[in-house]
């Protein structure tokens, strides 16, 4: 029977210039790119230096977005999308990769046949499907290759309740009902842990529930009112990426990166950057009073 617990006190999760190592870890995001900067691989790579690991990035597809809506997506050929994993594993030591927004089951193939060819290491799956702005970005044909094909390769799999609620072939309101039944579920798709995301059940406090078959335990924090909340999932998957790069365990990697998250939140929820959902903070712990 699985344990179950709240999160426990860790150590501050951020990296100051004098506890950088001399040659960082390398993580790569493998998701769309987010022209206005607040999600896809933009969101990862500000993650990953806010984080103290170095980010590299294969771009799965170009967006015409920003913080109202999603206008437009065009997929990199499959056969380009794969000469950049490539390209980065032939030469860079990758110690962890987030997979975010692949549109189409041939891309989610192409991402499984790379990342089992290259022995990819700490992969943090995000099952984007929806936008903030409610734009549909994975095709519903894709949905099953990212089951069969992505989830056993992923060390963390990171679905919202929408999300999760699609992976299992039921409904939101089934999920957020019986959330643990659902990370048994989720698990049983192949990944090694489930990080349940809670952040569309509303109330005051924001819970994501994480299990790895063994150890169930809640990550809680209090809720911050914010309409910059664009790309938050992004952000927390590539955080749970860079930690793990960095040698945290999942739940170590999950705690920390649910800490990051929720005071991204908190330092950009005054910002005036765009007009619809805007981004959240990513470098918080570094820019005081908007200097750096």
């Amino acid at each position: 029977m699985a344990r179950s617990r709240g999160s426990r006190a860790l150590p501050h999760p951020f990296y100051t210039p004098a506890s950088m190592p001399g040659t960082p870890k390398i993580a790569l995001s493998i998701a769309g790119s987010d022209p206005s900067g607040g999600a896809g691989i933009q969101a990862d790579l500000k993650t990953f230096s806010a984080l103290g690991v170095y980010g590299a990035a294969a771009i799965a597809s170009l967006t015409a977005q920003n913080t109202r809506e999603v206008r437009a997506v065009h997929d990199v050929p499959a056969e380009f999308f794969a000469a950049q994993i490539d390209a980065v594993f032939d030469d860079l030591e990758i110690a962890a990769v987030k997979i975010g927004m692949l549109s189409s089951a041939e891309l989610v193939r192409c991402v499984a046949e790379r990342l089992r060819s290259h022995a990819a290491r700490n992969v943090v799956l995000d099952p984007v499907m929806v936008s903030k702005s409610g734009a549909r970005l994975l095709a519903p044909e894709a949905v099953d290759a990212l089951r069969r094909e992505l989830a056993p390769l992923a060390r963390v799999l990171t679905p919202n309740l929408p999300e999760a609620a699609v992976l299992l072939g039921t409904s939101e309101g089934e999920v957020l009902a019986a959330p643990e039944n659902a990370c048994r579920a989720l698990r049983a798709l192949g990944a090694e842990c489930v990080v349940l995301k809670g952040g569309h059940a509303g109330g005051s406090s924001s819970d994501d529930l994480y299990f790895d078959g063994g150890e169930l335990a809640r990550l809680s924090a209090r809720r911050t009112p914010s309409e910059n909340t664009h790309g938050t999932g992004c952000t927390f998957s590539a955080a749970i990426a860079a930690f793990l790069a960095r040698g945290a365990t999942p739940l170590e990697a999950a705690q920390r990166a649910k800490r990051y998250v929720t005071e991204a939140i908190e330092g950009g929820r005054h910002w005036k950057l765009g007009s619809g959902h805007g981004p959240v903070h990513h470098f918080h712990a570094w820019w005081k009073d908007g200097q750096a």
